[in-house]
């Protein structure tokens, strides 16, 4: 019987471990571009809709807001459908007000489109979920960060890409209006394509599908025969699991806020083009390409003694110097110095999201489902809560130095959801037989 995967062979993709792999960072990569295709394009669509500062808060509260339930529930959904069917269905319900929001004609109706489209960022969960059941504790934090970043990077190129898009619509010799909207038609379409592949090409855990495992009275990794709502009622009912959506929060949920806000702030701060500060907050979310996966295989070797505690010992050192880079940032005085500063945070910033999930297949192997999608709503609660603070603050500078300082104190959070002894010895039991 297959069983989960020792290693990670980049280039190979004749497993089922390596074909979940490639095929769901690939998948959340067109959700998270799909998810932000929006942000860059704002500064144009603000000016078709006369959007004050207020909407466009609401805009980008409801972009994140709707993702924490869808959060909560495709956790426990994997769990009773499998990644496979759960990924598939998300994609194409997703794809629905991502076309829709290009046909959008007032502020009510882009509102509640953009509110739609905050579904397909809880694809993350799914990606974390199929690779955790995929791959074996030795390296299961590498994977699971390196799926996440890649796909996270989504959303980077999304800030650089839709701008040249439009452009590019524009240059055919249609309209600025027409350009922005049928640019937004292009994520919809490639989400749909990407459901059938992933439906096509891959399988719910290394033994094959639930259904017919379950069929067959074969017992699966999660939430126990049935999985569901039992898999989050006792992730629910962890003290870890609510103390990683705290700091889930306080990095992912940063990155989230960023990823909204960081086009026009450039605009509006640093008086750049439209282009320009594409490519600028672009930056921040390309970081995810060696960033996430660099904090996942930092923390699987900290913990390669067997020593579980050093996974959360890194996060901690990750998120002090998220907040005090994202201090620079708020106080950068130039767009050079702003950039610098942005890149410095969105390190620590995506390194942090990756050492939280290489602890997440530790806290309780019955409930994974239920464990990934409530600490992976905490990251979109975050984005809430910042999005709801700068709405109050009327001033994104000083929305980011209280998050600054917010970001540093949540760092506590990682300490306090330290092992226990006997939890610490069957991870040095489960990292030696791996070896």
């Amino acid at each position: 019987m297959a069983s989960k995967a020792n290693s990670i062979k980049l280039f190979s993709i004749s497993t089922p471990q390596m074909r979940a792999f490639h095929l769901t960072w690939m998948a959340f990569f067109v959700c998270f571009f799909a998810w932000f295709a929006c942000a860059p394009l704002m500064p144009v669509i603000k000016g078709e809709f006369g959007l004050s500062v207020a909407q466009i808060a609401n805009i980008n509260i409801a972009a994140v807001a709707i993702t924490i339930l869808v959060r909560l529930v495709v956790g426990p959904l994997c769990d009773h459908f499998g990644p496979r069917k759960t990924y598939t269905g998300l994609l194409l319900l997703g794809s629905i007000p991502v076309i829709g929001v290009a046909f959008a004609q007032s502020y009510e109706s882009f509102l509640f489109f953009r509110l739609g489209i905050g579904a397909a960022g809880a694809s993350f969960v799914i990606t974390q979920y199929h690779t955790s059941v995929m791959f074996a504790p030795k390296v299961v934090g590498t994977a699971n960060a390196a799926a996440a970043g890649w796909g996270n990077a989504g959303g980077g190129v999304a800030q650089a890409v839709m701008p040249l898009l439009m452009t590019a619509m524009v240059m055919l010799g249609v309209s600025e209006t027409f350009g922005w909207r049928a640019a937004l038609i292009v994520p919809g379409v490639l989400m749909i394509v990407m459901a059938g592949v992933y439906y096509r090409y891959t399988q719910d855990c290394p033994q094959g599908n639930f259904s017919e495992l379950r069929a067959a009275g074969i017992a699966i990794d999660g939430g126990g025969k049935k999985g569901g709502w039992e898999s989050f009622k006792l992730a629910a009912t962890n003290y870890r699991v609510w103390l990683l959506f705290i700091t889930y929060g306080a990095c992912f949920g940063i990155e989230i806020f960023i990823h909204n806000i960081a086009a026009i702030y450039y605009v509006d701060q640093f008086h750049l083009t439209l282009g320009q500060a594409g490519m600028a907050a672009g930056s921040f979310g390309l970081l995810a390409l060696f960033a996430r996966a660099l904090g996942g295989w930092a923390s699987d070797k900290f913990a390669a003694g067997g020593n579980l505690n050093n996974r959360v010992t890194l996060l901690f050192v990750l998120m002090l110097g998220e907040g005090a880079g994202l201090l620079m940032f708020a106080h950068a005085g130039s767009a050079m110095l702003a950039i610098a500063a942005m890149l410095f945070f969105g390190l620590f910033t995506h390194m942090a999201c990756g050492a939280t999930y290489a602890v997440v297949p530790f806290i309780d192997k019955r409930a994974l489902g239920g464990v990934a999608g409530i600490i992976g709503a905490g990251g979109n609660v975050g984005a809430v809560a910042a999005g709801f603070l700068m709405k109050g603050t009327g001033n994104t500078q000083q929305t980011l130095s209280i998050l600054g300082i917010l970001v540093a104190i949540s760092a506590l959070c990682a300490l306090a959801a330290r092992f226990g002894s006997s939890a610490v010895e069957e991870s040095a039991i489960a990292t030696k037989l791996a070896a």
